[in-house]
């Protein structure tokens, strides 16, 4: 089974470099028009969050495939570092402590990142129990950057660091997955990475 793994396209708030976790940013217009459809991919649904970044961008990437939303694959909870940059907030005691704990301490008011990983990797298991099951071909899931890197440092092979495995908006990841390999070892075999902006090809 195929799973293409992709970040939205991009918001007001990327453009800006702020923290958009549980906001609920539509794409920005340079974000829809930097999309192009995924015409060489061709699911029978497209698996996405309850935020519209990725609804809209599911939309662009497969125009008509119909989209379900899946509970628990949506972006950290950023808190009080919600709709700021880290430019704004460089000398924010709180996010200063964030940052050098390399992002592990709680969030005042948001998650930490192994309550972040725990609930991805929880979402994202039953899915894809469900869509082996169901004999599924081709998986398509449009997410967000932290649901990327919390799949890809947890089920990845070869393993990628979170921190590195981060891809620009409108990019991913295609994976491979066995079911004998899920089921005993949760484990996605990198293939490559994908990107869905004009003038760009897999």
């Amino acid at each position: 089974m195929n799973v293409y793994l992709i970040r939205h396209g991009k918001t007001e708030h990327n453009q800006n470099k702020a923290y958009q976790g549980k906001t609920d940013s539509p794409l920005s217009n340079e974000g829809k028009a930097e999309l192009r459809q995924a015409e060489e991919v061709h699911p029978d649904r497209v698996f996405v969050t309850k935020y519209r970044r990725t609804a809209e961008t599911a939309s662009i990437l497969f125009p008509g495939v119909p989209q379900v939303v899946v509970p628990g694959l949506e972006e950290m909870d950023f808190g009080v570092f919600e709709g700021r940059s880290y430019l704004d907030m460089e000398h924010d005691p709180d996010y200063r402590a964030w940052v050098n704990s390399r992002c592990t301490l709680p969030i005042p008011n948001g998650e930490s990142l192994d309550g972040f990983t725990a609930r991805v990797c929880k979402a994202l298991d039953a899915l894809l129990d469900d869509c082996i099951a169901n004999g599924k071909e081709t998986v398509v899931i449009v997410a967000h950057g932290g649901t990327e890197m919390a799949v890809m440092s947890s089920y990845a092979v070869p393993k990628l660091d979170y921190f590195s495995s981060l891809t620009p908006n409108g990019c991913g990841y295609l994976l491979e997955v066995s079911p004998k390999t899920w089921h005993d070892n949760r484990e996605l075999r990198f293939i490559k990475q994908v990107s869905y902006l004009k003038g760009e090809t897999e």
